[in-house]
């Protein structure tokens, strides 16, 4: 993301991409279609798929959303036979949102083709390409997730499992993959387990997926997460699951339960709406206000400030009404009318918020300009008092594990103390959610500073995974592997 927001794109984090994966079943396409139609929220900027019929590997990438590409009478979706798929959506960094960079990306290797869909960020990317075309080797994209591919190519091992244990042992980073071949259907998720996976199945027919939301879909039944480390292999005769790889402390992104993860999905065995709700409640418990009414910040900010409002006895309210139809491709913005952006989304519920004191919850404060927009918006809208309740700490640092944030220096929290962020804001009150108190939401009695549950880098600056890739060792700017490459 650049330093200048579309008045059509939330001031929030986004997470890059999804995966989807099934292995023997005749509508194999289809249901592919309809699970990366429910992680459409994990990446608006493209989607693929790729398919194959027992003779051949059927693509179809194309930039947009998901039902645009693949819908009622699509062409594409048409074309997508056989009883194996692969699918992703992605949302991109700036620079990368080129065609050549859809996944899930294939190849033809010398023991046939693989086509391999990963949600994540190699932290090292950018060293093993500059070594591989060194040696040779042509890039096609700009994508970290073609560096897997020429370490695979590469590899001088025989079974096609074997390379790719090989390729992921050379990377660092985030990563939970779903690879294609012509009898096989591979997951991994690397030995942190920083990013979801799960495995359902659906008559018979194993699925490979970012979150259980995909499985509800398609009236598939959830069998489990993918463990950090694993790797599971698919074909005609079942499930083996491997641990190929040096064991590391388990650190799943806790920002996956603030917001990236959709609310009616299972991650890591905690419903994310409760987790959200528990969020809201520990919230209201350590910063409290007088006020008349709990609103949220919709859609995200709906069910910590449900869990807000309970915990402190106060009327939850839809003070703030979203309109969900407006998209990327709604208008070309310009300059005159960027300030109305805010209102493209949002709308105050004047009749709820008129002469009352209103207390403000959202999920996160990223550059803290579509927050300062609400906070008057409601103002306008006649509330006398506006106290804003952020349920996640401040964020101060950039992740490299595969969330599109801006350079550290835009990041608000950054660059202010938490009053100057109220000021600037122009809230009476603002609190966030304090480390440990996030920690009790998840039901850990707090944040183990020697050895920490979860990723919270972006919160802590505490990053669990080798930063090859950031110049001098430094730990700010948000890595663009998705750039062009010089």
């Amino acid at each position: 993301m650049n330093g200048t927001t579309s008045p059509f794109d939330d001031d929030k984090l986004h997470e890059e991409c999804g995966v989807f994966g099934v292995f023997g079943h005749p509508d194999a396409g289809a249901l592919t279609v309809l699970g990366l139609h429910a992680l459409q929220h994990r990446g608006q900027e493209a989607a693929g798929i790729v398919t194959y019929d027992g003779t051949q590997f059927i693509a179809e990438r194309h930039p947009g959303l998901v039902g645009d590409i693949f819908g009622k009478n699509s062409p594409h979706a048409e074309k997508l036979r056989g009883g194996n798929a692969v699918g992703h959506v992605r949302y991109s960094t700036t620079g990368g949102s080129m065609a050549r960079n859809i996944q899930p990306m294939f190849a033809d290797l010398a023991g046939g083709g693989i086509a391999i869909a990963h949600n994540g960020n190699l932290t090292n990317a950018r060293t093993l390409r500059s070594e591989l075309v060194r040696e040779g080797a042509i890039f096609q994209s700009t994508s970290d997730t073609e560096t897997i591919i020429h370490l695979v190519a590469r590899s001088s091992f025989g079974p096609i499992m074997d390379r790719l244990i090989d390729a992921l042992k050379q990377v660092e980073g985030a990563y939970s993959l779903v690879a294609l071949t012509s009898k096989k259907l591979i997951g991994v998720r690397d030995p942190w387990g920083v990013r979801p996976l799960v495995l359902g199945e659906l008559n018979g027919a194993p699925i490979l997926t970012s979150e259980t939301c995909a499985l509800d879909i398609i009236g598939a039944t959830f069998v489990r997460d993918v463990k950090p480390g694993e790797m599971l292999v698919i074909d005609r005769d079942g499930i083996k699951s491997y641990f190929p790889f040096a064991p590391q402390p388990e650190r799943f992104c806790i920002f996956e339960y603030v917001y990236f993860a959709r609310p009616d999905s299972t991650v890591e065995g905690r419903n994310v709406y409760d987790a959200r709700k528990q969020i809201g409640a520990e919230l209201a418990k350590e910063a409290p206000a007088i006020a008349d009414m709990v609103i949220p910040v919709p859609d995200s900010g709906v069910p910590a400030a449900l869990g807000f409002a309970a915990e402190s006895g106060l009327p939850f309210e839809l003070g703030i009404i979203r309109n969900h139809y407006v998209g990327r491709t709604f208008i070309e913005p310009t300059d005159a009318v960027r300030h109305m952006g805010v209102r493209l989304k949002h709308n105050p519920n004047r009749a709820k918020l008129q002469g009352k004191r209103v207390i403000l919850v959202d999920d996160s404060i990223v550059r803290g300009t579509t927050s300062k927009k609400i906070v008057q918006m409601v103002r306008d809208a006649g509330a006398t008092e506006v106290h804003f309740r952020i349920a996640s700490p401040p964020t101060k640092d950039s992740c490299f594990y595969g969330v599109d944030t801006p350079n550290k220096e835009d990041l608000l929290a950054h660059r202010m103390s938490v009053e100057e962020m109220r000021q600037y804001i122009n809230a009476d009150s603002l609190a966030f959610i304090s480390m440990d108190g996030l920690y009790r939401a998840m039901g850990e009695q707090k944040r183990d500073a020697k050895k920490p549950q979860f990723c919270d880098a972006c919160f802590s600056g505490d990053y669990p995974i080798e930063l090859t890739d950031v110049t001098g060792g430094r730990k700010d700017g948000q890595l663009s592997l998705l750039a062009e490459v010089a």
